[in-house]
């Protein structure tokens, strides 16, 4: 992968160091506005903090490396995967939305998404999808005693 000539500024990479640097930001507002505590040590709050630092790193070396003309040349854009993976999750807002189920919209999701990275066993990971969403909808209905959005099939487990 060849880089950018040093000494050029990077615009796209100060826009994506702003974009990291606004979430950061936004993330930390939201969890100061948490009024929860814990008696044991680390509370919900932790990882918001974890995930708001990180992302104010990265911001903070992004922008130092695109300023320094350092970020690596953009490869041409293909919107078939991206089309395919939000396609997966609009399907899956639908079958929750509609009553379909998770399990359906589990399989669902990950047939797209699968297809997305260039594989062509649709059927097949279909199959894995709904015994992958199975096994999901289980662990969390059954043993973790959370509800899962239900549908025909969810109600017959």
């Amino acid at each position: 992968m060849s880089t950018r000539t040093p000494g050029r500024v990077d615009k796209a990479g100060l826009v994506i160091a702003l974009f990291l640097l606004v979430l950061a930001g936004l993330i930390w507002q939201d969890l100061s506005g948490l009024q929860l505590s814990s008696v044991y040590g680390l509370g919900p709050k932790a990882m918001p903090m974890v995930v708001s630092i990180g992302l104010a790193i990265l911001a903070v070396g992004n922008a130092v490396i695109a300023l320094q003309g350092g970020l690596p040349k953009r490869e041409r854009l293909d919107w078939k995967p991206i089309v395919l993976i939000l396609g997966g999750l609009v399907a899956l807002i639908a079958c929750i939305k509609f009553d379909v189920g998770f399990i359906p919209a589990t399989a669902i999701l990950f047939a797209a998404t699968s297809a997305a990275f260039g594989r062509r066993a649709f059927i097949t990971d279909l199959l894995i999808g709904f015994v992958a969403g199975t096994v999901i909808f289980l662990l969390f209905s059954k043993l973790l005693t959370l509800s899962l959005p239900m549908g025909p099939l969810e109600r017959l487990i």
